[in-house]
């Protein structure tokens, strides 16, 4: 089987952004994620959101490998996302760490 690879459709792409900011209910919008997502997907992007708390916490590469068992090229990339000026990521993860428990 050949494998084909998919570019992204940007207009998709911005569609979904704009639905995803338009659902205002953490219950409506549990049911779309596992509606839109696999399970397998749903836990690629729990991972990979867990990955950037322990790294917003602190926790050294090597231990977040140890406790989630995966590879530190996934914790680095997941550490420059950190890095990078201006990244959304980096300020939700400041903005949940100064008022945990506010979803």
């Amino acid at each position: 089987m050949v494998r084909v690879k998919h570019h992204v459709d940007m207009q998709a792409f911005e569609t979904v952004a704009a639905v995803l900011s338009a659902i205002d209910s953490p219950q409506e919008m549990r049911l779309f994620l596992k509606e839109l997502l696999t399970p397998g997907e749903v836990r690629d992007i729990t991972l990979r959101w867990r990955l950037l708390e322990l790294l917003a916490d602190g926790l050294s590469q090597r231990k977040i490998a140890e406790e989630l068992k995966i590879s530190l090229c996934k914790i680095t990339r997941g550490s420059k996302i950190l890095k990078q000026k201006g990244a959304v990521t980096s300020r939700v993860l400041k903005t949940r760490q100064q008022n945990p428990g506010a979803e």
